[in-house]
């Protein structure tokens, strides 16, 4: 009930939407969005979905002559209790003509409600032409053709200048392609003709900066610099990480697994796995480790491991093997092998699509536990319990 009064308030909160459209096209995430204009992550990331994508015009420059929603608000307070016009325009900072008229244009019978002006003025503000390609049969076709043909956007509208130079109505930009792919209002080209596309997505991801990092983690030391003896499966105590994602990306669970031996640990993340939540919990998890075993850990660049420097420095791996927390390549999943196969051995437990908010530390440690208690090829069917105490025994 609560997302959807939200949604139903964004629709008027024009100011919220372009402030979320910034964070998006800033490279924030979903989560990050959401909190910025006070709404959940599934809120955020269906407002991006139902745009296809692409941000809106509506609403992108309300200073001057446009009236807000939280103006058109406080006007309605003032009329409800009778203010004058000239003291509402003094309250909200605007002339008391633009009060007048804005009484006059969206007041229904005389009543006059913030919800029901805003939407009449964003209806009167929608642009009455048509699209190109909504109203150009011929030219619709040719685009769908091509698009069929695998010709991107801009090879379309490049091609389509060069064979009817004198003829304008068979040009089209390649943003109105675009557009018209992912703003499905636009009711011209279908959106599965998106599968064309040399992304195939069917949502428009915002562009990024040149020079700004996806996933923003400071100072990140590449594995390319991991010493031979953190790379070293033979060598005890380099550990590898990664989080297992439960239904909606709502939960998670943190893993941990050694390299020599494939023992396992499992991080309790009941609260979220934003940055300020996995660090702490990563933290609590390794320093239950004996000090043999805290040596190097690799990880993926996700935005989870912001936090990164600080699990080093209160786990004290710098400490006693002078070496850092490494990061994969993108795209690189087997630079983190043993993690990989064991997060599929997990799924046995917690299947794909299912919450894991619900497990408790100790339900989470008796998987472990079992897990590290299974014979393992790699291992000549020892056990990782097996070879872990045989490591602590030396």
């Amino acid at each position: 009930m609560e997302s959807v009064v939200a949604e139903l308030a964004l629709r008027f909160r024009l100011d919220l939407v372009q402030l979320a459209w910034a964070g998006f096209q800033a490279g924030q995430f979903a989560s990050e969005v959401g909190e910025r204009i006070g709404v959940n992550r599934t809120t955020a990331k269906r407002m991006l979905v139902a745009a296809g994508g692409v941000r809106p015009r509506r609403g992108r420059n309300l200073q001057g002559r446009y009236l807000s929603f939280a103006e058109r608000e406080e006007i309605s307070v003032g009329v409800a209790s009778g203010e004058s016009v000239r003291s509402i325009a003094r309250r909200i900072g605007r002339a008391p003509s633009t009060v007048s008229r804005e009484l006059i244009r969206n007041a229904v019978r005389g009543r006059y409600r913030a919800s029901t002006a805003q939407m009449t003025a964003m209806g009167r503000a929608e642009r009455p032409k048509p699209g190109k390609l909504a109203t150009n049969v011929r030219l619709r076709a040719r685009v769908e053709a091509d698009l069929a043909r695998r010709r991107s956007p801009e090879q379309i509208a490049g091609r389509l200048r060069r064979e009817f130079p004198d003829d304008p109505e068979m040009h089209v930009s390649t943003e109105t392609i675009y557009q018209s792919l992912y703003v499905q209002s636009r009711g011209a080209l279908k959106q599965e003709l998106t599968r064309y596309l040399r992304t195939g997505r069917g949502l428009r991801h915002p562009s990024r900066k040149v020079g700004q990092r996806k996933n923003r983690i400071p100072n990140m030391v590449n594995i390319s610099q991991r010493p031979p003896e953190a790379s070293d499966r033979a060598v005890p105590g380099s550990w590898e990480g990664d989080l297992i994602i439960g239904a909606g990306n709502l939960s998670a669970i943190g893993t941990l697994v050694e390299r020599h031996s494939n023992f396992t640990m499992l991080v309790h993340l009941p609260d979220g796995y934003k940055p300020d939540q996995v660090a702490p919990a990563l933290t609590r998890k390794i320093q239950q480790l004996p000090v043999q075993l805290r040596g190097a850990l690799t990880w993926d660049q996700g935005p989870e491991m912001r936090d990164w420097e600080k699990v080093r420095i209160d786990t004290g791996i710098d400490v006693f093997f002078c070496i850092d927390v490494f990061f994969c390549d993108p795209h690189s999943p087997w630079q983190r092998g043993i993690n990989e196969n064991t997060n599929g051995l997990l799924r046995q437990y917690f299947p794909k699509g299912t919450s894991l908010d619900g497990f408790t530390e100790g339900q989470l440690d008796a998987v472990a536990h079992e897990l590290n208690d299974r014979p393992r090829k790699r291992l000549e069917f020892q056990t990782p319990n097996e070879i872990i105490r045989s490591v602590l025994l030396r």
